[in-house]
């Protein structure tokens, strides 16, 4: 029995393709969120928009900016989950841009927001010394 082969993932398609964003009250804990929380699920267009919002040479953890989506949505929380998965899809997509020859300041920055040695990064489809290289570009141009 031969092993299908997986066919590799079409990011722009996965970031157009999400459903939009919501709040949800929880009925159940989830992801160390309590019970009766409002949660807010994120897309990957309103993470891109709040990292393209992040000013040069600075960064910001994944847990302030989902503490960020949350407040800004009117929730009290933003899911870990959905967040670390647009996350992803976002920055497999400007991955995908600068691969295709698109000038860094032209690309959605995730590395404000991905850390080098964090877990997201290792699941990217590049090494995390590409992470460190933007991060010190945009602190050597003065920010």
């Amino acid at each position: 029995m031969a092993v299908k082969a997986k066919r590799p993932t079409d990011w722009r398609k996965r970031f157009d393709g999400a459903k939009p964003p919501k709040n949800v009250v929880l009925h159940t804990d989830f992801a160390g969120i309590k019970t009766g929380t409002t949660m807010h699920i994120a897309s990957p267009g309103t993470i891109a928009n709040f990292i393209a919002r992040i000013p040069v040479g600075e960064t910001c953890s994944i847990e302030r900016m989902r503490n960020e989506l949350a407040r800004k949505h009117d929730a009290q929380a933003a899911c870990p989950v959905t967040t670390a998965i647009y996350l992803k899809v976002v920055a497999e997509v400007a991955l995908m841009d600068l691969a295709e020859g698109k000038v860094p300041s032209d690309v959605v920055p995730f590395w404000r927001v991905i850390a080098p040695d964090s877990k997201i990064a290792k699941r990217l489809s590049c090494d995390s010394q590409i992470i460190e290289h933007y991060r010190l570009l945009e602190q050597s141009s003065g920010g």
